[in-house]
């Protein structure tokens, strides 16, 4: 029978202390059955992205361990930083990778969010764990951010699906569910304009009238003198990412400015590799198949 493989990102709100980092990079390390794929912090942002995976018990117990130790070590009446985010453990998703229905995904982040309930964070479910289509989006459950969440609070249109309808002010609230594998994606430009780079974020955004499937937002990074079109990517397969990046760099030009290089958050799916294969290499008959590694 072939192994279950889940995978969860948690993003937590550091990114500027490493012993606080490490701590909860250990909490999933120590966690049985569980690999540590990737972490990477970024400071501008003052938060962290975890990756792992592993059967769908163990990242259940590795994402109670890991949830527990960042809220006991961040304080979020002092924290600061460009990226919206609702509390210490911010937005915990959970990705069925092999073997793994989106059923039993849901049924994971749900025992999850009343595991972090009971420890008396309100939780919120969103994607295809949501309760309703008003949850669906992470952007609709994160407007205001930690900021309006105690006035979020007293709206019963807002009342957290898990957890007390009550502010937490040292730790906030906790999104979670499960979701399609989406892609981290930032476009770093060499300008420090953020009406540039917001402008350029709502021509590709879909809210705005841009791509399907892509969020995306202008952002300062005070540490590189220089502003950032922040993305997720919600769909590669129905929005690729080169179509993406190569309308940023047009947009771009139209301002008079160049893209000084681009990051990817956490993992990307195999998937994306290829498109990103036959759009820049041109190698339009490339398959999965050919990369070393992948090949039975």
């Amino acid at each position: 029978m072939m192994k279950k493989l889940l995978m969860c990102i948690p993003n937590i709100s550091a990114g500027l202390d490493q012993t606080v980092i490490e701590q909860v990079a250990d909490a999933v390390r120590q966690t049985p059955a569980v690999q540590l794929v990737n972490y990477s912090a970024d400071a501008d942002h003052n938060r962290s992205v975890f990756t792992y995976w592993g059967e769908p018990r163990a990242v259940l117990e590795a994402t109670q361990a890991m949830a527990v130790k960042a809220i006991n070590l961040i304080d979020m009446t002092q924290h600061h930083g460009a990226h919206p985010r609702l509390g210490a453990v911010d937005v915990v998703p959970f990705v069925p990778l092999s073997n793994v229905e989106t059923a039993e995904a849901v049924q994971i982040s749900r025992q999850f969010g009343k595991f972090m309930g009971v420890q008396g964070i309100p939780v919120f479910y969103y994607e295809d764990s949501a309760t309703c289509p008003e949850r669906q989006s992470l952007v609709n459950i994160r407007r205001g951010q930690y900021e309006g969440l105690a006035t979020k609070l007293q709206d019963p249109a807002w009342y957290p699906d898990e957890g007390p309808a009550k502010f937490n002010p040292k730790s906030g609230a906790i999104v979670t569910g499960a979701r399609f594998p989406l892609i981290a994606f930032n476009v770093n430009l060499n300008s420090d304009n953020l009406d540039i780079a917001n402008r350029i974020a709502k021509a590709v955004r879909h809210s705005s009238g841009g791509f399907r499937y892509v969020r995306a937002m202008g952002v300062v990074l005070p540490s590189k003198g220089i502003v950032q079109v922040s993305m997720n990517l919600l769909n590669y397969t129905q929005t690729p990412l080169p179509r993406v990046l190569e309308t940023i760099r047009a947009e771009a030009t139209r301002y008079g400015i160049t893209i000084a290089g681009t990051e990817i958050i956490g993992t990307i799916p195999l998937g994306a590799v290829e498109d990103i294969m036959k759009y820049y290499v041109q190698a339009h008959d490339f398959e999965l198949s050919q990369i070393i590694g992948v090949r039975d």
